[in-house]
């Protein structure tokens, strides 16, 4: 039998392609976590389409999905002086260790090889810094990390591709609050 491998998602988008390469290889289970996202309808929307893809795409026909409840004030917490850092700074680096933590705790309560996430198919995140996050954690939980870059060989192309032909909703931003107001100036809270 395969590895069991358990693949952090951030949302559908970027999960369609990681899951049609990493479903052929491993025994895969997708885990939404993502308390960064606001506003909650955002978060609902999001996590709705990542359902729908697995219960749709042939290509997720054995893929098992698992979720946590929505806490944004986990999140909060976790960046909390932070809030003015520039995208894909410090603040971004800190949301990943939070996400990616979460995941391989996930990962060692139920038995999992090994895990990974669908952060480094974006062309806006480092892929260099989420790795060496996640061969951080898997040190720290005594579990494997799956290395990935899946941006490349035109993974985010395809993950746009499959976004197309599933009709899956594309958000325009990262989904933190932070990111959101740095764009548009607007403060909704």
């Amino acid at each position: 039998m395969n590895n069991k491998l358990l693949l952090h998602s951030c949302c559908a988008v970027c999960s369609s392609h990681v899951i049609s390469v990493l479903a052929q290889e491993y025994d895969l289970s997708v885990f939404y976590y993502n308390p960064n996202i606001w506003p909650r309808e955002e978060y609902e929307h999001r996590k709705s389409e990542q359902i729908r893809l697995i219960n749709t795409a042939p290509f997720c026909s054995n893929v098992k999905y698992f979720d946590e409840e929505y806490d944004h004030s986990e999140y909060l917490a976790c960046v909390n002086g932070l809030e003015k850092e520039p995208e894909g700074g410090l603040r971004c680096t800190e949301c990943f260790r939070m996400r990616l933590e979460r995941t391989a705790q996930f990962a060692k309560k139920n038995n999992f090889d090994l895990f990974c996430t669908t952060l480094t198919v974006s062309p806006h995140k480092n892929s260099e810094i989420i790795n060496a996050i996640g061969e951080e954690l898997a040190e720290k939980y005594d579990l494997s990390w799956l290395y990935s870059n899946f941006k490349k060989k035109d993974g985010y192309l395809h993950s746009t591709q499959l976004a197309k032909e599933y009709d899956l909703y594309r958000q325009d931003f990262c989904g933190c609050e932070f990111a959101w107001r740095g764009r548009t100036q607007t403060t909704f809270m």
